[in-house]
Formats: C-alpha cells, structure tokens, sequence
C-alpha cells in the first residue's frame, strides 16, 4: 500500500500540472479567430501561450525538487490572486488560480514525504 500512495504522490501532481498546461493553453486558440495576418497570428500565439510557459517550467523544476516546485505553484497562485483580485467572480477563482495551489501541496507533500 506504501508504494502505491508514493507512485500516487508522485505522478498526480505532474499529471495535474500537464493537464493544467493544457487547459490554460486553450484559451490562446482565440487569436485565431483575431484576422491577423500568419507572422503576426504566431506572435499573438506565442505571446498568449506565456502562462503555459509559465506552468511548463515550474513542472520541470517540480520534477526534479518537488519542495521547490510546491513553493514555486503557491507563489504563482498567491501572485494570481494578488493581480487579478476582484476582476472576476469566486467560481473562476476556483478554476482558474485552484489547480496551482493543489498542485503546490501536492508536489510539497511528495518532496517532504521523501518520495525522490
């Protein structure tokens, strides 16, 4: 049983953290739907994509040091919070800035559990 909840411990949060990854990349598919020229479409891309880079950098450093990682998805939900505060409503809250900090705890209680 020990080894299945470290396996668990260990691969939802990198799961989460690609599923995560996405789901914010779709809603840069809107550029698309902009008329802009192709050089420029890519650029528009490119730039909505950001978060994704964002998210994907944090799971590679998570993957290597889960504690650094944990911290890492926190301070990226608490920054969330702290710039979008009152622009939107608790619901996409939730879904919006939820899944990084589940996903900090996730990757701090594997890097403090000792699953390495």
């Amino acid at each position: 049983m020990e080894k299945t909840l470290k396996r668990w411990l260990f691969w939802t949060p990198r799961i989460l953290s690609i599923l995560f990854a996405v789901f914010v990349s779709l809603f840069a598919l809107d550029v698309f739907s902009e008329g802009y020229g192709f050089w420029r479409t890519i650029l528009a891309l490119l730039i909505h994509l950001i978060p994704t880079w964002i998210i994907l950098v944090l799971l590679v450093i998570s993957w290597r040091w889960e504690w650094v990682g944990g911290i890492l998805f926190i301070a990226l939900g608490v920054l969330s919070i702290v710039k979008f505060c009152g622009q939107s409503n608790l619901v996409t809250y939730l879904i919006m800035i939820g899944p990084l900090f589940l996903i900090g705890v996730l990757f701090l209680v594997d890097g403090l559990s000792g699953n390495y």
